[in-house]
C-alpha cells in the first residue's frame, strides 16, 4: 500500500481523529496515485496514523476510512459500516418512510449519502473514495437495505472539486415512479427523486417540522423558500388557517398542489406564489401584510469562505424583512444550511436583523438537523443546519 507522509507537526488533527487531510499538510508525493485508492497516512517519522481514500485533485487530499492499523479497507469493511449506519436508524424507520441511512463522514463513509424513500434508495457519491468503491457500495446496499430500486443522484457541484463528472440515473432494480409517496408526522408527501432538489426532499428538517406543530393552530403562516411545501403542509394538517408558500420553482409549487390534494386539504387555504423571496417580502411589507408564523429556510448562500461576508448581508436582509412582517407575539423559524456559517455568527446576524427591523425578538429554541443526520464529535463540520425559533414581543 502506498504511503502518504505528513509534514512535521501536521498530524495533530488526525490524532483527534478528524477525517480530513489537506494537500498542504503532506510532503510531495513521488508515486502515481489512482483517484480514490486507499493509501496509508504516516507522520514524518513513518508512524501509522490512518488509512484513507486519496483525491489528488482536491484541496482535501485524503479522507480517512479508518484509524485502526489492523483494519483493511475491503468490501467486508464497507458492509460493516453500512450495517452499523442502518442499525442506528431502526428506531427512526419505525416512525417515517423517509430517512437518511448513511450520512458520509458521520457514519465513517466519507462522501457516501444514502436516503430511503419508501422502498427506494437514492444515493449520492461525492468523493473520489466513494467513487472508487461505487460498484461495491451499490451491490452491498442492495443486500443490506432491501429495496425496489437504487437511483443515483451524484449530480452535486461538489463532485467537480474532486475532479469527478456529475452523474444521475437508475443503478439497480426498478425505475422509481414519477413521485414516491412518503409519510412524516402524520402527513403524506410526494417526492421527485429523479429531478428534485438534492435527493428529492429535505429530510433533515423532519424534527423542525414536528416542532412547528405546537405553534400553528389557527395561524396564518408564510413559508419562504418552500420547495414542495414541507412546513406548510405540516402546518395545515395541524390546524393552520392559511398558508402562503413562496418559491422560485413553478415545478415545485405544482407539486405542492398535488400534495395538498393527497392530504385532503382545502386548496383555498393555500396560496402558492412563484417568485423571488427577497422581492416579494418587500412587496408584502409595502402592502401591509403580516403573519402569525414565518418560516425562512433558504438554500445554501455560502459555497466558500470568501462568500461569508456577502452571504451574511443576505441572511440579515431576509430576516429583517421577515421580522417586519411578523405580528406581535408571532413566531419566526429561521434557518441556515451553510456549513461555513458558524452558529454564533448566525445568531449575531439575526440579532442585527432585529435591530434594523425595530423589533424586540427573543430566541425561545435552538434548532438543528434531524437525528438521522448525526454529528460525529470528531467531525463537527457535519453540523451544517442551524436554526432559531424566535418570538416577537407583544
Amino acid at each position: 500500500m502506498k504511503k502518504i507522509v505528513l509534514k512535521p507537526g501536521r498530524e495533530k488533527s488526525l490524532k483527534r481523529h478528524h477525517p480530513w487531510i489537506f494537500s498542504g499538510a503532506i510532503n510531495p508525493v513521488k508515486v502515481p496515485l489512482e483517484m480514490g485508492e486507499t493509501v496509508e497516512i504516516v507522520n514524518s517519522h513513518g508512524e501509522f496514523l490512518a488509512r484513507a481514500a486519496c483525491s489528488p485533485k482536491s484541496q482535501i487530499f485524503a479522507r480517512v476510512w479508518s484509524f485502526n492499523k489492523n483494519e483493511e479497507i475491503t468490501p467486508e469493511f464497507l458492509r460493516r459500516r453500512l450495517e452499523n449506519a442502518l442499525s442506528r436508524r431502526l428506531r427512526i424507520a419505525q416512525k417515517t418512510s423517509a430517512f437518511r441511512v448513511v450520512f458520509s463522514e458521520s457514519d465513517g463513509l466519507p462522501g457516501v449519502i444514502v436516503d430511503k424513500y419508501d422502498s427506494y434508495l437514492v444515493v449520492q457519491l461525492l468523493t473520489a473514495g466513494a467513487e472508487y468503491w461505487k460498484e461495491t457500495i451499490f451491490s452491498l446496499l442492495e443486500e443490506v437495505v432491501p429495496c425496489d430500486g437504487i437511483y443515483e443522484r451524484s449530480d452535486a457541484d461538489v463532485r467537480e472539486k474532486e475532479g469527478l463528472p456529475k452523474r444521475a440515473g437508475l443503478v439497480l432494480g426498478k425505475q422509481p415512479p414519477e413521485y414516491i409517496e412518503i409519510h412524516e408526522n402524520e402527513c403524506r408527501f410526494l417526492v421527485d427523486v429523479c429531478s428534485g432538489h438534492k435527493t428529492g426532499f429535505y429530510i433533515d428538517q423532519r424534527e423542525n417540522r414536528r416542532i412547528l406543530i405546537d405553534y400553528v393552530k389557527g395561524a396564518e403562516l408564510l413559508n419562504c423558500f418552500s420547495y414542495t411545501g414541507g412546513f406548510g403542509i405540516c402546518a395545515l394538517h395541524y390546524g393552520a388557517e392559511k398558508v402562503a408558500n413562496i418559491d422560485s420553482s413553478a415545478q415545485a409549487l405544482r407539486l405542492v398542489d398535488k400534495i395538498v390534494e393527497l392530504n385532503g386539504m382545502k386548496p383555498e387555504n393555500v396560496e402558492n406564489v412563484e417568485g423571488n423571496v427577497f422581492q416579494l417580502l418587500r412587496e408584502y411589507r409595502q402592502q401591509g401584510r403580516d403573519f402569525d408564523v414565518i418560516v425562512l429556510d433558504p438554500p445554501k448562500f455560502i459555497e466558500s469562505a470568501g462568500q461569508v461576508k456577502k452571504a451574511g448581508r443576505a441572511y440579515k436582509d431576509i430576516n429583517m424583512l421577515a421580522m417586519q412582517l411578523l405580528r406581535p407575539g408571532g413566531f419566526l423559524f429561521t434557518f441556515s444550511c451553510s456549513g461555513l456559517l458558524a452558529p454564533e455568527l448566525f445568531q449575531k446576524i439575526v440579532a442585527y436583523a432585529a435591530l434594523d427591523a425595530g423589533k424586540n425578538i427573543h430566541i425561545i429554541r435552538r434548532l438543528a438537523q434531524a437525528e438521522d443526520h448525526p454529528v460525529a464529535l470528531n467531525f463537527p463540520e457535519a453540523g451544517y443546519l442551524k436554526g432559531l425559533l424566535c418570538q416577537a414581543a407583544d
